[in-house]
């Protein structure tokens, strides 16, 4: 009976309330074009979303330097996830729920969210990798609070308390993602972004990406007391814990709560 009276005094024929129709149909349709990208499409958009993160980095380095302060800091960051959202690049956690989303619905296929995963992080890393060298080479004052920002991820050894960071950090991306699409405001996607940034870099999250750039930079600037097998090992099962708290505490509750909207569309695809 509750469906019935959805469907009758919604905007829409759905089975879900009109927001999360709105909702649901922007990530559906920008989901298919993203998952349907060339090998180039998704290198290139990668690329520059590590460059866009790692020029955050640049802004959270220099504030934490100036002020010590962590949590402002993450304010500064947040002009990384803003370049992110306004430049259209992108970051592989954040294809934790849209690509999904469009697999669950049949409208993408499984090969094809592991090429957009892969792809992306490949180039997430080598993007965030070149910049971190300029921004090493043309700020040397700041390598040294790069080391000790770095040190904090590099050389956290595996436990329940570091993989519980790892599931926040994945948490706390693909949430901001599912908040910048359920709404058509830009004002409102670029607090979501500033909401974010505050919360995975003030609070120093640990986020396979963007603490991996910190770690390059560390890295390319040489005297850090961790190496890229450090760095290899850490990223490892922060990838692990990012997954679980994206897919596992917000895109599996999402997929859930449009379990009989995803029915049709999954029917609709079978029968097209």
């Amino acid at each position: 009976m509750s469906e019935l009276i959805q469907r009758q005094l919604g905007q829409y024929d759905s089975p879900i309330e009109d927001e999360l129709e709105d909702a649901f149909t922007r990530m559906l349709s920008e989901g298919t074009q993203r998952m349907h990208r060339t090998w180039r499409g998704v290198l290139v958009t990668g690329f520059f979303g590590g460059t866009e993160v790692a020029l955050g980095v640049l802004a959270y380095l220099s504030v934490l330097s100036a002020s010590h302060q962590p949590l402002l800091a993450g304010l500064a960051f947040s002009i990384g996830f803003l370049a992110l959202l306004l430049g259209r690049s992108e970051l592989f956690t954040e294809g934790f729920l849209i690509p999904v989303v469009t697999v669950a619905a049949k409208r993408a296929s499984l090969m094809q969210l592991i090429k957009l995963w892969g792809g992306t992080m490949f180039a997430n890393l080598v993007g965030g990798w070149v910049i971190m060298w300029l921004i090493m080479t043309g700020f040397p004052e700041l390598h040294a609070e790069t080391v000790q920002s770095a040190a904090h991820f590099a050389t956290a050894p595996f436990s329940a308390r570091t993989l519980a960071l790892a599931v926040l950090g994945g948490m706390v991306i693909t949430l901001m993602t599912r908040m910048q699409h359920g709404t058509d405001s830009v004002p409102a996607k670029m607090a979501a972004a500033v909401a974010g940034a505050f919360l995975l870099a003030g609070l120093r999250l640990f986020h396979s990406i963007l603490d991996s750039l910190l770690i390059f930079g560390a890295l390319v600037g040489g005297r850090a007391p961790f190496g890229y097998l450090d760095w290899l090992g850490w990223f490892g099962y922060t990838v692990l814990g990012n997954v679980v708290g994206g897919l596992g505490f917000v895109t599996l509750l999402r997929l859930l709560r449009s379990k009989d909207r995803l029915q049709e569309e999954r029917a609709d695809a079978e029968s097209s």
